[in-house]
């Protein structure tokens, strides 16, 4: 290891840069459909080692050394991101003659902004480094804070966070309860890069027992949580839920030549009878935008929805929403969930908050328009952030919080005020991205969410994956990618208190305070030593 680590060191030019987007592309494994965790040590490892060769420089001055190491958290994060999201090109194919042209931007140019933040993450560790465990504990400082600036600046993009990769099943998914993602990603990067202590040796011993520490706390925690600890369930209610899962292709989606034929097969799957022995379900749910036209303006839409559901039964769908604004104005369009009676009547509505950039609006795009950049304003795009979010509340009294498609990436994304919903729904349409990475990082991600608030979770998707799951992130069950049908099976919800996110937040800076003490003491002896 030592002998590796010294020839690591020595590299410059392209085979420095090199490695350092392979040890990154590497990372991107952990994540879902191949959930190989153990990448992250290799990759994490090798930046630790980069990093040692660009900050033990002694011909570079202060300025030259920072940009340099900037320039290694860069290029990792390039590999890792180009690696892991290369799938976005998919959506671009799905009406390649009108976007084929952006696909670089989707699979190059995205990567490369979001690198910067792994490039910060670099540079502000080297603020802190060390010649021992102290820079383990400094990489772990820089890229907690980065990957929590990444999830919360310019509306955030936290996908793929490092966090995701220590939680690959539900036994090591626990600890997001107590720490949130982002705490357990800044924890998770101190493990990762603990390896690189051994090409060294100097802080090996504290520094890997500290992290076989962490590690047997993560997986001990996971297992107390689900397998002994005793259940907090409180008051159960158990409802029936069926999912509907159309796997239509989305560039018949968006052809528009068959929305009766669309609407039709939802309403079948809708109405076919339930499996021998099966009680009917009191909830169906459609998927994102399941209805391909605007359901206020079709009255005889909302009358076969009312002919197809029984007694008692409530259909939850997504749906484009019009708002009119008034003469001589456009309406305004919002992403929405309608709450749809037996008698189709509507009983509630949720618009999306969270818009995804370049999907459902164009950032700038009045000064892109300035610039006369036509083909970036063309992207798809036309809808509206709401203001605010609603429950949705079932004639039982159960409610739901929902999260449309994009919106269950984000940690804190669930409001205070409403934290106390009996359930999270979270609908989606991954049939943007086909058969590739995208959907099984997705379902990972809306997984956490339900992990962290301590809440079930419905999630229904035109095309994967669609699943119900219990607080502590198992499958209830679920139907699989490319998989056509409908889904019963049984939600139960408790009146145990739902966890807030100020907990997390809260809890994630005591970590990175933690970490960042560690460090500091660390370079302070650094610096003795070298004086």
């Amino acid at each position: 290891m030592e002998r590796l680590a010294g020839r690591i060191l020595l590299l410059g030019g392209w085979r420095r840069a090199g490695l350092a987007v392979l040890a990154g592309a590497v990372g991107a494994l952990a994540m879902p459909p191949f959930g190989i965790f153990a990448a992250m040590f290799f990759s994490f490892t090798l930046l630790v080692w980069l990093l040692d060769g660009v900050t033990g420089n002694p011909d570079k001055s202060g300025t030259l050394n920072l940009r340099s190491v900037f320039f290694t958290g860069w290029l990792f994060g390039l590999g890792y991101f180009v690696a892991g999201l290369w799938w976005l090109g998919n959506a671009l194919l799905v009406d390649a003659s009108g976007f084929a042209w952006a696909i670089p931007l989707a699979v190059l140019g995205l990567p490369a902004v979001l690198g910067l933040f792994y490039g910060l993450a670099a540079m502000l560790s080297r603020l802190l480094w060390s010649d021992g465990m102290g820079r383990v504990a400094a990489l772990a400082t820089g890229f907690g804070f980065a990957e929590w600036l990444r999830g919360t600046i310019a509306t955030g993009f936290p996908w793929n966070a490092i966090g995701y990769a220590a939680m690959p099943v539900p036994l090591m998914m626990q600890s997001s309860h107590v720490l949130g993602l982002f705490g357990v990603t800044a924890l998770s990067v101190f493990v990762f890069a603990s390896p690189a202590l051994l090409g060294t040796r100097r802080g090996a011993v504290p520094g890997l027992l500290i992290a076989a520490l962490l590690s047997a706390g993560h997986v001990g925690y996971g297992a107390w949580r689900l397998y002994l600890a005793p259940p907090e369930l409180g008051e159960q209610r158990q409802i029936g839920v069926r999912l509907v899962q159309p796997a239509i292709d989305q560039a018949q989606k968006m052809e528009n030549v068959d929305r009766i034929g669309v609407f039709e097969k939802h309403l079948a799957l809708t109405a076919a009878p339930p499996a021998e022995g099966d009680q009917k379900p009191d909830v169906i749910v459609w998927p994102e935008t399941a209805v391909p036209f605007i359901l206020t303006e079709n009255p005889d839409a909302l009358v076969r929805i009312g002919d197809v559901l029984e007694d008692g039964q409530v259909l939850i769908t997504g749906a484009v929403r019009a708002e009119e604004r008034g003469a001589g104005l456009p309406p305004r369009y919002y992403n929405s969930i309608y709450m749809i009676d037996d008698k189709g009547q509507i009983l509630s509505a949720s618009d999306k908050v969270h818009l995804t950039p370049f999907g459902e609006y164009v950032p700038f795009e009045d000064v892109l328009r300035r610039f006369g950049i036509e083909e970036l304003i063309s992207l798809p795009g036309g809808f509206s952030p709401a203001a605010s979010r609603l429950l949705l509340t079932l004639p039982s009294g159960v409610s739901f919080y929902p999260l449309i498609c994009y919106e269950a990436i984000f940690p804190n994304e669930i409001a205070p005020d409403l934290a106390g919903a009996d359930a999270i729904l979270n609908i989606t349409n991954d049939a943007w991205f086909g058969a590739t990475p995208g959907p099984y990082q997705h379902l990972l991600q809306s997984r956490l969410r339900a992990v962290e608030r301590g809440a079930p979770l419905i999630r229904d998707a035109n095309n994967g994956i669609s699943a119900v799951i219990d607080p502590f992130g198992r499958i209830v069950d679920g139907l699989a990618l490319n998989i056509s049908g409908a889904l019963d099976t049984t939600l139960s919800v408790s009146t145990v208190p739902k966890r807030n996110s100020f907990d997390h937040n809260l809890n994630f800076w005591l970590v990175l305070g933690s970490l960042g003490f560690v460090a500091t003491i660390s370079s302070l002896g650094f610096i003795r030593r070298k004086n």
